[in-house]
């Protein structure tokens, strides 16, 4: 069994002396596993470092084994976005959440275009964090937890939107979710919704805990530490700005 395919490296794990067990993203193929033998003693280190685009070849006796990869070198955003701490955690929050939430070997071609989209983003000035949460939005809708944005599920009206029921995943005007505001998600201005009222990186703050609350159930509680890193980043960023800093 063989395959080669364009991939976007997901996370590395020594295994033995001086091997890899590498987990990428291959647009055909989905989500794989594959061993990389020396990759661990490899001048090569920085190849399979999480969000670099690579050409990846697996190959195993039958298609049931962990197989061996080779990787012959693409773009390595990693590199782009290490003198960067807040870009380099939505780096690493999207390759880890990818690793975590999607099935082995099943292929996503649009999340993986979504996904090479987003590294593509960070490598930019501006609207990489924007970008990220609207990917995480794909996954979820990608995955069978998509939300519905559109209109308030009590009233069907279009305007006013500012919640969204954390159970259905659907969107509350302000007026009829008024009464239940503690039990509503707010829905951020940069989707669509009233927001809370404070800056730029406070919306982005709300938007990542509307996608957090549905990515909880999406990975069975199991959601990444590295998401929870870059959420606790982006956070601090708000307490120090008082709700009011920019984002990228």
């Amino acid at each position: 069994m063989e395959w080669t395919d364009q991939a976007i490296v997901l996370g590395a794990r020594r295994q033995g002396e001086g091997s890899l067990t590498l987990s990428v993203l291959s647009r055909l193929h989905g989500r794989h596993k594959g061993l990389v033998r020396g990759g661990a003693r490899s001048r090569q280190r920085g190849l399979y470092e999480p969000g670099n685009v690579v050409t990846a070849t697996w190959h195993a006796r039958l298609a049931e084994h962990l197989g061996l990869f080779q990787l012959e070198p693409g773009i390595n955003y990693a590199s782009l976005v290490l003198e960067d701490p807040l870009r380099l955690a939505c780096l690493e929050a999207a390759t880890a959440l990818t690793e975590a939430a999607l099935p082995e070997r099943s292929p996503y071609p649009a999340l993986f275009d979504g996904l090479g989209d987003l590294l593509i983003q960070l490598g930019r000035d501006e609207g990489y964090a924007v970008a990220h949460l609207r990917w995480e939005l794909s996954m979820l809708s990608e995955l069978g937890y998509g939300l519905d944005l559109a209109a308030c599920a009590v009233t069907g009206e279009t305007a006013d939107l500012a919640f969204v029921s954390p159970r259905t995943g659907r969107a509350v005007s302000r007026a009829a979710g008024g009464a239940y505001e503690s039990r509503l998600l707010v829905l951020p201005r940069l989707l669509g919704g009233l927001g809370s009222g404070g800056g730029d990186m406070r919306d982005l703050l709300d938007g990542l805990t509307l996608t957090g609350a549905f990515l909880d159930r999406l990975t069975d509680h199991r959601v990444p530490q590295a998401r929870t890193l870059y959420v606790d980043r982006v956070a601090r960023l708000v307490a120090i700005s008082g709700g009011n800093g920019e984002q990228d």
